[in-house]
């Protein structure tokens, strides 16, 4: 009987060892998968999110299944436990993952910001440089059509606008041709409404010359700088727009300090004045228009190819008038029986004729980058720039009342500027 029992014992311990070894090996092959798991999913982790999955996937192993007792019940264990050696393990590395992240996008902040930085401070001194440009430009145009205009036995401004004219188109189809702005696509329709535009602007160059061949720069920018009354009567025939009072007001200095500088004008003369103001009427007729015609045009072209597809309409409309009014005068031989020297007269033109299409570029230029209200009063600087070179470089006589006259006008001009360009739109 003792025997039995023992056999029963050795069979029982047998049997529960076999039985041990099975669970066992189970076990074993069930924490196997997992851990294969485990790796996948922290090499998936690395590859996805960067420093966090390559620091997990860096930690070591942790068990992932045990066997309980007798019923063997298996429990997986989480990655991040609270308890032993394993758990602070694992707090550690999640710990070194988080710390990782704030730094990197730190660093990253940081160079975004100074790139930033540099490129703010590159736009801003490119900004700047077009500015000079287009104060250079204004001046050298000025200076150099006067000289052609007070050269010639007469001003002909007709000959010198369509001249004008046509280095700035001929200046506008190379830039189409080298693509270094697309050309636009213009329809029947929209050729009629930029034709009066394009009428009003050579008529206002062809005024412009008239005034700076019978008066000084100076005096004909003094009296230019009266357009916002031109403005506001105009606005409000073709558009209805009623201007404020403060506008209204604005306009006071502007027409005492025309008057008062053409009061005191030693080179004041009536085909001067008129002409300017001519110049005025015309210019700020297209500008009206153009609101008017082109405010619901739904294929609108940019700024620069509108300004583009005007100079060039603009030329071909100053041709007939050039030929009927001026073109027997203008020849070569003409020009050589007044003893004037032809290179050097057809070089300042072609010079004045660059720097005029120039600055009106570069105004298009920068108001695309800048607000109404910044170029308005760059616009207004310029005209100060353009009057005081033109006073220093043909040492024009100016008394102190005539300076007193233009200070007024420019400063009206400037009051102007800021109440139109600041108000705000009704539907706001």
């Amino acid at each position: 009987m003792m025997q039995g029992a023992a056999t029963a014992a050795t069979t029982s311990a047998s049997g529960a060892s076999s039985w041990s070894r099975s669970t066992r090996a189970r076990a074993a092959a069930v924490a196997s998968r997992h851990a294969h798991a485990g790796v996948a999913a922290a090499a998936s982790s690395s590859s996805s999110f960067g420093p966090r999955g390559a620091l997990a996937a860096a930690a070591p192993q942790l068990p992932l299944l045990r066997v309980r007792g007798g019923g063997c019940r298996l429990r997986p264990l989480s990655l991040l436990s609270d308890s032993g050696r394993n758990g602070e393990l694992a707090r550690a590395a999640a710990a070194a993952a988080a710390a990782s992240v704030p730094a990197d996008d730190g660093a990253d902040a940081a160079a975004r910001g100074e790139s930033a930085g540099a490129g703010g401070i590159a736009a801003t001194v490119q900004l700047g440089a077009m500015i000079v440009a287009w104060y250079l430009l204004n001046i050298y145009f000025n200076i150099y059509n006067k000289q052609v205009l007070g050269a010639l036995p007469l001003p002909l401004p007709y000959t010198i606008t369509a001249f004008q004219l046509a280095f700035g188109s001929v200046l506008i189809f190379l830039m189409w041709a080298t693509k270094l702005h697309p050309a636009p696509r213009l329809s029947a329709a929209q050729l009629g409404k930029i034709a009066p535009l394009a009428l009003g602007h050579m008529l206002g160059t062809v005024f412009t010359n008239m005034s700076l061949g019978k008066v000084a720069v100076s005096f004909t920018h003094t009296i230019k700088a009266s357009e916002p009354l031109f403005t506001v009567l105009l606005s409000g025939l073709f558009l209805g727009e009623v201007p404020s009072l403060p506008v209204l007001g604005s306009l006071v200095p502007i027409v005492g300090g025309v008057a008062l500088a053409s009061f005191t004008e030693v080179s004041f003369n009536w085909a001067g004045f008129w002409s300017a103001m001519a110049s005025n009427l015309t210019n700020q007729s297209r500008n009206v228009l153009s609101k008017k015609l082109l405010a619901d045009d739904k294929d609108a072209m940019d700024d620069i190819n509108l300004f583009s597809v005007i100079t060039v309409l603009s030329f071909l409309l100053s041709c007939p008038l050039m030929l009927f009014a001026e073109g027997v005068k203008f020849t070569p031989g003409y020009l050589q029986s007044t003893g004037l020297n032809l290179q050097e007269l057809c070089v300042r033109a072609a010079l004045a004729g660059f720097c005029f299409h120039g600055y009106q570029k570069l105004s298009y230029l920068i108001l695309s980058r800048v607000s109404p209200v910044t170029h308005s009063v760059a616009n207004c600087v310029k005209r100060v720039v353009v009057i005081v070179s033109s006073v220093l470089f043909f040492s024009t006589p100016i008394s102190p009342v005539n300076a007193l006259g233009t200070g007024a006008a420019l400063g009206g001009v400037f009051l102007y500027s800021r109440l139109t360009r600041t108000k705000k739109p009704k539907n706001a």
